[in-house]
This record gives C-alpha cells, structure tokens and sequence, in this order.
C-alpha cells in the first residue's frame, strides 16, 4: 500500500500548480492516507503480485480520495512547527546513493535501479569501456 499510495501522491502533487505544491509535504501526505486505508500484506511473490493488483484496481478509487483529502489536510501552514522525524539510517543511504551518482556519472541512479546500473558499469569497465571516473 505504501508504494501506491507514493505514487499517487507523487502524481497529484505534479498535476498541482507550481505555488499550491510548494506548501504540499508529501510525507505527510502519504501518512495522512495511510492511516485511512487498509493495509495489504504479502508472504510470498505471487501473494504480493495479488495485494499490488488489488490496490491499484479494487482499491484505487479509494486510494486516490484519501490523498486528495490529505492533501487538503495537511497544506503547510507556515505557523505550525513540526519537527519531522530524523531516522539516521536513511540519511547514510541516501548520502551513499548521491555519492555514487558523483562516482559514477549517472544522476538517474535510484534504488529502483541501482543494482542495473552497477553492474552495467562494472560489465563496461570489464570490456574497456571506463564510463566513470573517480571524483578524487
């Protein structure tokens, strides 16, 4: 659920003018909609293909008001004070992650992709082919 419901927001938030989607936190965003929606959960590949196809078909309608509505919930307001939560962990990763796109040359790296990237860089390095170079 958490994957669609990023999706969702991610989409919402690009089909908002430019102003109206910079007082838009999606993380809030995210969180208020969860919170309103079922959970789906999976064991094994073939459940979780099941539980990905239930949401995006049975469950989309459902999925798409509850972040419209969170959305409207949870536009910045300039006078309230959150302070988000800070996991040091994801900080690590996500340094590592804009390391390597340095490293490698390649800003379209994610963790979607990451590992083709890799070890397509190191298959070219293998063949001769250096596509990166060491910032250092």
């Amino acid at each position: 659920m958490e994957m669609l419901v990023v999706e969702e927001v991610e989409k919402q938030i690009q089909s908002l003018p430019l102003k109206t989607a910079n007082y838009i936190k999606a993380s809030e965003v995210v969180a208020y909609a969860l919170n309103r929606l079922p959970s789906l959960y999976a064991t094994s590949k073939r459940g979780w293909q099941r539980q990905w196809h239930h949401g995006k078909t049975e469950l989309y309608q459902q999925i798409s008001t509850s972040v419209r509505q969170g959305m409207a919930a949870v536009q910045r307001d300039p006078l309230r004070i959150n302070e988000p939560l800070n996991f040091p962990e994801d900080q690590a990763a996500q340094t590592a992650l804009e390391g390597l796109k340095v490293l490698l040359q390649r800003e379209d790296i994610s963790w979607d992709n990451l590992n083709n990237v890799v070890e397509q860089t190191l298959l070219n390095t293998l063949n001769g082919n250096i596509t990166w170079r060491n910032s250092r």
